[in-house]
C-alpha cells in the first residue's frame, strides 16, 4: 500500500506571523513596556516631570521673588492676584513654594547621586573581593546602620551650622548605606555567574568585571533605591528645616514653609495647606514610580 504524497504536506501557517522573522525586544525595552501599564507609576512620573518643569521655569515667568515683601498685602487668602496667598510678611507663598521645589528637588537629587557614587562602589567592592574586605567592610555599614539615620543626621546638623550645603553634607554621610547593602547582595549572587568565570578566564581583571560587567547588570535595584532615596531625602530636609535645623531663613524650602504655617494656623490655615500639599504629593509621586519601577525591572516578570 503506497501513501500519497500529499499526506505528509507541512501544516500551513495562518495569520501576520506567516513567514514573519520572529522578534525580540530587549530587557530594558520589555521594561519600559511594563512601565507604561503601571497607570499609576506613569502617574507618578508625569507629576515628578511636571514638578520639575515648573520648579525650573516657573520662577522665570514672574517678576517677583521669593524674599520680596509686601507689608501692605500681609495674610492675604488665596486670589487670582496671590494663588497661594501671602505670608505675614507680604511674600507671595506661589512663588515660594516653586523656589522651595527647586531647594527641596536639589537636595533630593544630590543625595541620590552621593548614595548612587559611594553605597555602589562601597557595596561592590565589599561583595565582589569577599573574605576579611567584606567583613571589614560591612562591619563598618552595620555599626553605622545601627544608629537611625534621621537622628544622625540631626547630630551632624547640630554639630554643623544650619545651610543647604551642610544639608548636602550630612545627608552624603549617610543615605549610602542602605544602598551599599543592597549593591553587596547583588554582587554576591552574580560573581558566580557564567559571564564573570568567562571574564576571568580571558584575563580581565577585577576592577573591569566589577564595572563592566557586575554593577551593570545590577542596575535594575540600584535605579529602584535611588527612586525611593529621593523622597526620603526630601522629607528628611523638611523635617530638618521644620525644627530649624535646615535651610534658614529667608530660603524658602518646603520645611521652612511649614514650619512657617504652623505659627499661623489657626488663623490662616493656607499657609500650611500649600507646602504640606506640595511635600505630599511629590512623595507619593516618588513612591509610585519606585513600585512601578521595582515590578518593571524585576527579571522573575519578564514575558
Amino acid at each position: 500500500m503506497q501513501l500519497k504524497s500529499d499526506s505528509f504536506c507541512p501544516l500551513q501557517q495562518h495569520g501576520p506571523a506567516a513567514g514573519a522573522p520572529l522578534t525580540t525586544t530587549s530587557y530594558h525595552q520589555d521594561a519600559w513596556r511594563r512601565l507604561k501599564k503601571n497607570k499609576l507609576a506613569m502617574l507618578g512620573l508625569y507629576i515628578i516631570l511636571f514638578i520639575v518643569l515648573i520648579a525650573v521655569i516657573g520662577p522665570w515667568l514672574s517678576s517677583l521673588s521669593y524674599s520680596d515683601q509686601n507689608l501692605n498685602a500681609t495674610n492675604r487668602p488665596p486670589s487670582a492676584e496671590h494663588l497661594f496667598g501671602t505670608d505675614n510678611l507680604g511674600r507671595d507663598l506661589f512663588i515660594r513654594v516653586l523656589y522651595g521645589a527647586r531647594i527641596s528637588l536639589s537636595i533630593g537629587i544630590v543625595a541620590s547621586l552621593i548614595n548612587l557614587t559611594i553605597g555602589v562602589v562601597y557595596g561592590g567592592i565589599a561583595g565582589y573581593f569577599g573574605g576579611r574586605v567584606d567583613r571589614v567592610m560591612m562591619n563598618i555599614v552595620d555599626i553605622l546602620y545601627g544608629i537611625p539615620v534621621l537622628l544622625y543626621v540631626i547630630l551632624l546638623m547640630v554639630l554643623l551650622t544650619p545651610g543647604l550645603t551642610n544639608i548636602f553634607i550630612a545627608l552624603g554621610i549617610s543615605y549610602w548605606l542602605g544602598m551599599a547593602r543592597i549593591v553587596r547582595g547583588q554582587i554576591l549572587s552574580l560573581k558566580e555567574q557564567e559571564y564573570v568565570l568567562a571574564a576571568r578566564t580571558i584575563g580581565a581583571s577585577k576592577w573591569r568585571i566589577l564595572f563592566s560587567h557586575l554593577i551593570p547588570n545590577s542596575l535594575g535595584p540600584i535605579i529602584i533605591t535611588m527612586t525611593l532615596a529621593i523622597p526620603e531625602a526630601i522629607f528628611t530636609e523638611a523635617f530638618l528645616s521644620f525644627i530649624g535645623l535646615g535651610v534658614a531663613a529667608p530660603m524658602a524650602s518646603w520645611g521652612v514653609l511649614a514650619s512657617e504655617g504652623v505659627t499661623s494656623l489657626r488663623s490662616y490655615p493656607f499657609q500650611l495647606l500649600f507646602p504640606a500639599l506640595a511635600i505630599s504629593i511629590t512623595m507619593l509621586a516618588f513612591n509610585f514610580l519606585g513600585d512601578g519601577l521595582r515590578d518593571a525591572l524585576d527579571p522573575r516578570v519578564r514575558r
